[in-house]
């Protein structure tokens, strides 16, 4: 596996990450067993930058991924996030909290599920609207002076926001959504991050399973899957977007590659500071995604594909009402 660097300060990681979601939490039951034999096996094909979250489970998904490395903490970059408020009894009830407490809070609580003494990549996974960014990214700053976090970045923010973050404190990445099918960051972020030498992690480059051609309805999905909720699984939109997935397919028979390794090629293509990181629980997925690596797409494919899904394709938003709220704060 190659290795890219995010950010002008310079985080060394896999060219692909991974996303360690849907071990615990949204896709579905989780299975730890798996999750740990995924993520066994991601170091052993040198995918050594993990992504998780407080809010993922909550946070089980932080205690899977402190178990996974236990004994072979300098093999791994370990990403993760803070930012809301969260109801224990229902996860996905939750607002936004950019207060530097709790920045520092979660830092400490993290670290112990974790079982580190440090955060290689610490997040603010959305945007507090009512907490100023200067002050939320201050103290992720201290935490970078304390040498509890090594680095910082922010998750769906905005132009002007990532101006001001990195004006207090250097960023190193950005997490966005970003695929054949969200193509959001092209228009604005992508250009901000590039001016200011800020690396983009792209997550669900995979169009949350979608573009991998595996999902032909609804019923493909467990009943607690979260994509059963979103927009762009429901209805009309799904028929529509089944069409786009299609064409992937299509063009990934003429490549000479699977669906999946296609999708991930054109978000590496992108460029060197691009670091995507696909999501599974499955050692074959995680081995089927890294050969993505490898495969060089030509200028011509990148364009056909860039046409195959434009961004005017696709049906549906990415998240609910609520959710689209937190986004490009």
């Amino acid at each position: 596996m190659d290795r890219r660097t995010l950010g002008t300060q310079g985080l060394d990681v896999s060219a692909e990450g991974l996303g360690c979601m849907g071990m615990t939490w949204a896709y579905g039951t989780g299975d730890e067993e798996a999750g740990i034999a995924t993520i066994h096996r991601a170091l052993e094909l040198g995918v050594t930058f993990l992504d998780t979250a407080e809010i993922y489970g909550p946070y089980t998904n932080e205690e899977l991924v402190g178990r996974a490395v236990a004994g072979r903490r300098d093999e791994v970059q370990i990403a993760t996030k803070f930012g809301f408020r969260l109801n224990p009894e229902d996860p996905y009830d939750r607002g936004t909290d950019g207060s530097p407490e709790n920045a520092r809070r979660v830092c400490d609580e993290s670290l112990r599920r974790l079982g580190t003494d440090h955060i290689d990549l610490y997040y603010q996974h959305r945007v507090d609207p009512d907490v100023p960014i200067e002050e939320t990214v201050g103290a992720m700053g201290e935490l970078v002076a304390a040498g509890k976090v090594r680095f910082i970045g922010l998750s769906e923010p905005a132009p002007e926001t990532i101006r001001r973050a990195h004006a207090t404190h250097p960023l190193t990445a950005v997490q966005s959504e970003y695929s054949l099918w969200t193509r959001d960051p092209e228009d604005e972020v992508l250009p901000t991050l590039r001016e200011l030498g800020i690396g983009l992690v792209p997550y669900s480059p995979l169009g949350r399973g979608f573009l991998t051609g595996q999902i032909r309805s609804a019923e493909d999905l467990p009943e607690d899957d979260w994509r059963r909720t979103n927009p762009r699984f429901q209805g009309e939109a799904f028929a529509e977007n089944l069409r786009l997935a299609d064409r992937v397919v299509e063009l990934a028979e003429g490549i000479g590659a699977t669906p999946a390794q296609v999708a991930l090629a054109w978000v590496l293509a992108k460029g060197d500071d691009v670091v995507p990181i696909p999501g599974t629980k499955s050692p074959a997925r995680l081995e089927e995604n890294a050969a993505a690596a490898d495969l060089q797409l030509t200028d011509a494919q990148v364009a056909e594909l860039d046409a195959a899904i434009s961004p005017d394709a696709v049906r549906g938003a990415r998240y609910d009402e609520s959710g689209m709220a937190m986004l490009n704060n």
